[in-house]
């Protein structure tokens, strides 16, 4: 039994980007489609101390290129302006200086070109890392896929070998159920509610904010607010 999930790589993304590379043995990352502007492809939020706040990577698109293709500008300093946005959001946060040294070694000892490869990058690192998970990463580049939207995500769970995928709520409105059943493969429909609330620095609870927020926040604790709450019902 082979559980799958597949999705764009984002922008340092939200805690529940996290639980379904929890849920899967094999998370592709879909980056040779579309690059959506004005999306969680290049940007997030954090909790600062003016409320939620940006973090937006500047890029280089064009409406035709696909994710995996678009470029980081880096004449306008990025690095610098989001590690003192977040420096000024979370250096009185409990565990601070234990992420430090990692997001400075991310932001000014390595430079990025493309944007697929700094999110894949901080993805998997924080995955393996931070929170142990044991999950194995792929492209969906690295397959001959054939058809387009559902048709073509299909292909590709075929050509894994893929018996469960796992797909976020918003996926219903065009993935073709039917198509998934008769090829053998189950959808798992993802429910992101009932994650608890953690000790968060500011109010009111915000919840929908990068994973940066959590592990500030929280440190070893944060699997615990986003499986391991469920792991103990």
């Amino acid at each position: 039994m082979k559980t799958v999930a597949v999705l764009q790589s984002n922008y340092l993304p939200w805690k529940g980007y996290f639980d379904i590379i929890h849920d899967v043995d094999l998370f592709v990352f879909y980056d040779d489609v579309q690059y959506t502007r004005r999306d969680w492809r290049n940007r997030n939020k954090i909790y600062s101390k003016q409320g939620l706040s940006w973090l937006t990577l500047p890029c280089s698109s064009d409406f035709k290129q696909n994710i995996c293709e678009v470029k980081i500008n880096n004449e306008f300093g990025w690095p610098l302006k989001h590690w003192n946005q977040i420096k000024s959001a979370y250096s009185k946060a409990p565990f601070f200086k234990k992420y430090q040294p990692f997001f400075e070694q991310v932001y000014f000892e390595q430079k990025w070109e493309y944007l697929s490869g700094l999110n894949q990058f901080l993805i998997k690192y924080i995955a393996a890392t931070f929170f142990k998970i044991d999950t194995e990463f792929a492209n969906s580049n690295d397959y001959s896929l054939t058809g387009k939207g559902s048709e073509r995500l299909l292909s590709l769970l075929l050509s894994i070998g893929c018996d469960e995928y796992v797909s976020g709520p918003a996926a219903k409105s065009y993935l073709d159920e039917t198509a998934f059943q008769e090829n053998g493969i189950r959808i798992i429909w993802k429910d992101y509610s009932g994650y608890p609330e953690y000790p968060q620095m500011r109010l009111p609870f915000e919840n929908n904010v990068s994973i940066i927020d959590l592990l500030m926040n929280t440190g070893e604790e944060a699997p615990n607010y986003i499986w391991g709450w469920r792991e103990c019902d």
